[in-house]
């Protein structure tokens, strides 16, 4: 793994990383996982024994409206919600915000997998950020099956969590053929995504074999060791720094990784949290984010153009 010397910045909420308890980031990591609800985490910070806990947990959740980079309206990219057939996944169907660049076509193609609460608009900004850099974007929303991202991410996890998890995986399988086959799509696939959808990276890389060419997921769990050897596509990971859940599957991946002579780099950014590409709450971290955004769209552009 290589360290790269970051600094925490300003969010768009007045307070920083470094005024935030980490006892509160480890609070905060269990509620995004599910662990405990929105209620048990602003309980549970208010009672820490640290001056303006409560505030601290509700300066975490996310303020969608501020964190977004590139407008709807962009005249470098159009985009759309189109639907798929998605054999053998949740409901046979899907939906994903696709992003096409206005300048070019056909154009490489990528997958954007959300978090573990559905296509938010962050997820949809990022896909909007390929399209703008010249890249065919899908972002689908896996929670099509049971109604779509709901609006808020407290019920967006709750209906993550009841879908058939294998099934979900089918479907992001699914929609990451769809978009490499697009007609817009010059036939190169590539995949990056964030906590639950860096995961699934990982995945799509180990059951997509030469279907897919380039993959950068962001602080997700390790592909299982026993599916490396599958695995073709050059990886870039990215992961924070105090992410101890995430981080100790890596050094088994990695060592298959060397052991089947798969090319990949491991980031680790130091003194990140957990999600610290995503610019809605004080977890992001500017220079983190940027840098590491730069090389994955500097990987994309090297096996995909």
């Amino acid at each position: 793994m290589s360290d790269v010397n970051v600094a925490a910045n300003p969010s768009v909420h007045g307070i920083t990383q470094h005024e935030i308890d980490q006892r509160v980031f480890d609070l905060y990591d269990e509620y995004c996982h599910g662990r405990i609800d929105r209620r048990e985490f602003l309980a549970r910070a208010a009672a820490l024994s640290i001056a303006g806990g409560l505030a601290m947990a509700q300066a975490l959740l996310p303020r969608y409206a501020q964190a977004q980079t590139v407008s709807f309206t962009d005249p470098r990219i159009k985009a759309s919600y189109v639907q798929y057939p998605s054999p053998g996944g949740n409901s046979g169907t899907m939906r994903g915000y696709l992003v096409q660049p206005t300048a070019t076509a056909p154009s490489p193609a990528v997958l954007v997998v959300h978090e573990n609460r559905g296509l938010n608009p962050y997820i949809e900004d990022v896909a909007r950020r390929l399209g703008a850099e010249g890249f065919l974007a899908l972002a689908p929303d896996g929670l099509f099956p049971v109604g779509g991202y709901p609006g808020n991410d407290d019920d967006g996890r709750t209906l993550q969590a009841g879908l058939d998890q294998t099934k979900l995986r089918t479907d992001m399988l699914n929609s990451a053929r769809f978009v490499k086959n697009h007609a817009l799509s010059s036939g190169k696939l590539g995949a990056t995504g964030f906590c639950y959808g860096g995961g699934v990276v990982n995945y799509l890389a180990a059951a997509m074999g030469e279907e897919i060419n380039a993959a950068a997921p962001y602080y997700g769990v390790a592909a299982e060791t026993t599916s490396v050897p599958r695995i073709k596509a050059p990886l870039l990971c990215h992961l924070a720094e105090k992410d101890e859940r995430i981080n100790e599957t890596y050094p088994a991946f990695e060592a298959a990784l060397k052991a089947a002579g798969t090319p990949y780099l491991v980031y680790v950014y130091p003194g990140t949290q957990h999600g610290f590409h995503n610019n809605s709450t004080p977890r992001y971290d500017e220079e983190a984010a940027k840098l590491s955004w730069e090389r994955t769209l500097a990987h994309l552009r090297k096996y995909l153009v």
